[in-house]
């Protein structure tokens, strides 16, 4: 079949692409900028990427005709605390528009679980949207899903943050709320079983594992996972503001998901049935089986994708394309070059920079940089990197998203996503007589972005020099083992 897979650099859509193209079908993955699709080049060869964005109205047949069945996993409740509903209902409506003049037979929306009589914004939006994707002309195939659990989803990082830094926890009551989690396994084994399947055409259904646990039974149940205990205490007098800030400062959030995250964890997310499972005959796994898989995952470095590669610093939601050549004008830059010995062995420190690995040099001031940029509403240090040793572009990388990762031209570009007056650049090249180039590019934006590089200059001095000499010579900082050794990973199940 020849699939159009939009949503493809999302989390789902990064874990689907792969199964996908396993099967032996053709995919076209429509993503708003093809520079963050962080897919390896053997991958890249496979597929077609076409640009689009669905909060844009039609003006264009940018779809080939020959589809036969369309993946719909894009969503906005990460970028915006107010308006997020309205942004979805137009993008539906828009993929509505895209699609009516190709051959398109079924559309397959993955959805939430809407069974309580009181649905957050965010689970409205998604029945929302149902209702509108039914109006297009093709079958559609709904899948409810609540919870998603597996190293790298939004909610299982939140809850592994939540346990491994507060063995005591004073937390609001949506604590006591139900749901059902399911494993992300469950979730891609849905997706694909329901593929061309006329039976689930036209249908919604519910998929969940089948454990109906309260978050607080989960927090507890991860934490007996993980070999220790966590003491957790109820209090009903926290806002959801308050709640939502809790959740921000504590865990890998965003402070607009955490919000929305708030709204939704007072509603009951339990399944009505399970008829997916015996029309395709799957057996979902419980919540302690997803968990023990997510860290089989992780001490096998098996990443895929996380929600954290979409975090973005809103400032730079367009096209990296436009940032991929380094201005040379108007900018002010810290060189620092160094001729070194094992040229490979460096190649492979540069591709090793941070997430776990740190950043060869002052790594507490990389932190403090961090939480300063967390403070101000940027991504901080908490997306880490998604793979210890590899790198393509479009990845996430701590605070800064992979323009170019050239092994062959040895050369790694990384662009700065942290709240700044301006634009940065950080630039690793090894050039052809073993020298090591380092070069940090800043383009300020008017006095107050100048002020901000000389202020920042001494830290410079320091940091670049240190960072480009453990980098030619000694490579990552081996740190002592604990009982959380991935935490600062994006991992995945």
């Amino acid at each position: 079949m020849k699939i159009l897979l939009t949503g493809a650099n999302g989390y789902i859509g990064m874990r689907l692409l792969p199964q996908l193209l396993a099967a032996g079908h053709e995919v076209v993955c429509a993503v708003r900028d093809a520079s963050r699709l962080s897919v390896d080049e053997e991958t890249r060869k496979k597929i077609e990427v076409i640009e689009i964005d669905f909060l844009n109205e039609v003006k264009y047949k940018l779809l080939p005709k020959d589809l036969d069945v369309a993946y719909f996993l894009i969503h906005s409740m990460s970028s915006s605390t107010t308006d997020f509903d309205e942004k979805e209902a137009a993008m539906a409506v828009n993929f509505n528009s895209h699609v009516k003049d190709t051959n398109i037979e079924q559309v397959i929306y993955l959805s939430g679980i809407v069974n309580d009589q009181t649905l957050s914004k965010h689970l409205s939006s998604r029945k929302n949207v149902e209702g509108i994707l039914s109006q297009g002309h093709f079958k559609l195939t709904v899948l409810r899903a609540g919870i998603v659990v597996g190293s790298g989803s939004s909610s299982f990082e939140i809850i592994r943050d939540l346990c491994e830094k507060l063995p005591l926890m004073i937390t609001p009551k949506w604590v006591l709320t139900k749901t059902q989690p399911i494993a992300i396994r469950d979730v891609i084994a849905f997706l694909t079983g329901v593929l061309g399947h006329k039976e689930t055409y036209d249908d919604c259904f519910d998929i969940a594992g089948p454990d109906i646990l309260t978050y607080k039974d989960m927090l507890q149940q991860y934490a007996k996972a993980r070999g220790f205990k966590n003491w957790i205490f109820t209090v009903p007098v926290m806002t959801p503001k308050l709640s939502s800030y809790w959740l921000y400062f504590v865990t890998s959030t965003s402070y607009k998901l955490a919000l929305n995250l708030v709204d939704s964890m007072k509603i009951e997310v339990v399944a009505k049935d399970d008829r997916l499972s015996k029309i395709l005959n799957i057996t979902p796994h419980t919540y302690r089986e997803a968990i023990d898989m997510a860290f089989k995952k992780i001490e096998q470095n098996l990443v895929v994708s996380s929600w954290k590669d979409s975090m973005i610093s809103g400032r730079f939601n367009k096209s990296l394309e436009k940032y991929i050549q380094v201005p040379k004008y108007g900018v002010l830059q810290d060189k620092k070059k160094l001729s070194v010995k094992n040229p490979k062995q460096v190649l492979e420190n540069i591709w090793k920079i941070g997430g776990n690995n740190g950043w060869y040099y002052g790594n507490n001031l990389w932190k403090i940089r961090g939480f300063l940029d967390k403070l101000t509403g940027g991504v901080g240090l908490r997306r880490g990197r998604t793979h210890p040793y590899k790198l393509y572009p479009g990845d996430s990388l701590d605070f800064w998203r992979v323009l170019l990762a050239d092994k062959k031209r040895k050369r790694l570009l990384l662009f700065a996503e942290m709240k700044l007056p301006g634009e940065a650049w950080l630039e690793f090249q090894i050039d052809e007589h073993n020298v090591l180039h380092q070069t940090a590019t800043f383009r300020p934006r008017g006095l107050k972005g100048r002020l901000y590089w000389y202020s920042v200059v001494p830290f410079h001095y320091f940091i670049f020099r240190g960072m480009i000499r453990n980098i030619a010579i000694y490579g990552p900082i081996k740190k002592k083992t604990t009982s959380n050794p991935v935490s600062v990973d994006k991992r995945n199940n």
